[in-house]
């Protein structure tokens, strides 16, 4: 069953980019949170919205937000990922789908690919927005607006 808005976020756990265990709690409930879910490092529209968060990373700081990219790539794709555009932010891996499978990410295209899904997350835990599109950048700018919006 698929999380929605006005839904807490269960506690999760998953190894990050240097395969350290990052346990949602230090993190959900405590300061507001987006977690996008993404298909695959190093394509080109994953590329561009991981870039993008980057450039806004700033904004998200500024807000007292933390954001967290989500996909089934390893720990050493997502290491090189993170390196190579100089990510500042976590990214986790969810090889067994467990993490999207809690959040119930729809797949894309006739589910032949993992879906492009953001959730914004309040200090409190709670969604307040699911963002799911195939376009990368707007992901951010939808993100952006909310935090505003809420806080």
């Amino acid at each position: 069953m698929a999380l929605k808005v006005g839904d807490s976020v269960p506690n999760f756990t998953a190894k990050d980019s240097k395969g350290i265990i990052f346990d949602s709690s230090t993190v959900i409930g405590r300061k507001p949170t987006v977690i996008y879910f993404y298909p695959k490092d190093d394509t080109r529209v994953c590329t561009e919205q991981a870039c993008s968060f980057r450039d806004a990373y700033q904004d998200f700081i500024d807000l007292g937000a933390e954001v967290i990219g989500v996909s089934g790539d390893s720990i050493t794709s997502h290491q090189k990922f993170s390196e190579k555009h100089q990510l500042p932010f976590t990214l986790l891996s969810d090889k067994d789908k467990k993490i999207r499978n809690l959040f119930g990410v729809p797949t894309a295209l006739f589910g032949l690919i993992p879906g492009r899904v953001t959730y914004v997350i309040d200090e409190k835990g709670i969604i307040r927005l699911i963002f799911d599109n195939l376009s990368g950048k707007i992901h951010i700018q939808k993100a952006l607006q909310m935090l505003k919006k809420i806080l």
